[in-house]
């Protein structure tokens, strides 16, 4: 029975990393251009943006493209809207259809501000791109859930923070997330438009280490619970440009005894190996590096481990080409 639901898991992963290598050979340049040329279009008539953005590709996931660079590189993300929603979703924490009624009234003003001032938020980004695909006939859809990052590690599902979007190609659902793409905040004051192509059509498995769905089904077979979701290891932006997928240790939290060796794993989708790979800690403003051993790389996962051989709390980060990529917390206690 356990090699069965082993085969089972396998057969899931597979058939995720199948998805992400669909259009492998595909040549993004034309879409990319198209989208670079059209730089500044107003949103006043979304339809003839849509026209501009996709009659000269002959694909529809080319389409997809044009449209979805266009979005993130021209929609900026909108800090006040970001901050008053933030506030009224901590002021009504504790009564989520309050917050659904305020919500909807309040999407109206988002999606002004979206259209006169090319600002907005997550439900913005999303209804803009699932917009752009019905005029260009692409089938798209809005995707709500919960977000984890650095700035939003939730510790309970109870109140969605979160859109994304799903859209059908090869009649085949892929996520991304527009939002995220387009760039981050900096300390809630600033945005910064920086283009991250990890989260367009991204691997569902990697996909759900910072996003988890209202509706199951936009896992996309991908088996995963709740409590596993808010218990998973921290992910960052470079997570996704790097395409690394964390397998272990499966939990952020973890406690070990004194002297215990701990294994840590990654799945790499991309073909090549990875140039470098680090374990660290800070103390204070330094950097400092654990030793690691056994390293080694079969069928694109990596292993290494560390003994932990005093007692203390770790914050440890997994580092790929100096980029963090996943956080975990060990905590280690006497032997």
């Amino acid at each position: 029975m356990k090699n069965t639901l082993l085969l089972f898991s396998l057969l899931i992963f597979n058939n995720a990393i199948a998805q992400i290598s669909d259009f492998k050979s595909t040549d993004f340049t034309i879409a990319n251009n198209v989208a670079k040329l059209y730089k500044g279009s107003d949103l006043n008539n979304l339809p003839l943006l849509a026209h501009n953005l996709t009659y000269k590709l002959p694909t529809d996931v080319e389409k997809f493209r044009a449209i979805y660079t266009w979005v993130c590189n021209n929609i900026k993300g909108d800090i006040y809207q970001n901050d008053k929603v933030s506030k009224q979703r901590k002021k009504l924490n504790n009564d989520s259809l309050a917050y659904i009624k305020w919500n909807n009234k309040y999407k109206k003003t988002v999606y002004k501000r979206l259209i006169n001032n090319k600002k907005t938020m997550c439900t913005g980004y999303a209804y803009l791109i699932k917009e752009l695909c019905f005029f260009a006939n692409i089938e798209c859809k809005i995707v709500d859930g919960y977000g984890r990052s650095t700035t939003a590690n939730i510790n309970s599902l109870e109140m969605a923070n979160h859109s994304w979007n799903a859209v059908k190609l090869n009649n085949k659902w892929y996520l991304c997330d527009a939002t995220w793409s387009s760039g981050y905040l900096v300390a809630n004051a600033l945005f910064i438009n920086d283009y991250n192509d990890g989260y367009f059509l991204t691997d569902p498995i990697l996909f759900a280490k910072s996003h988890y769905p209202l509706n199951k089904k936009w896992l996309l077979n991908n088996e995963l619970i709740q409590s596993n979701f808010i218990a998973s290891p921290l992910v960052y932006g470079e997570t996704f440009k790097q395409k690394i997928i964390p397998v272990s240790p499966e939990k952020m939290d973890n406690t070990i005894k004194k002297e215990d060796e701990v294994t840590f794993s990654f799945k790499s989708l991309k073909n090549k190996a990875t140039d470098k790979i680090t374990l660290v800690h800070f103390l204070g403003n330094s950097e400092h590096a654990f030793n690691i051993y056994d390293l080694k790389t079969e069928n694109n996962i990596t292993t290494f481990k560390h003994k932990f051989n005093h007692k203390g709390f770790y914050d440890v980060h997994l580092k790929i080409n100096n980029d963090i990529v996943a956080t975990y917390t060990i905590e280690v206690t006497k032997s």
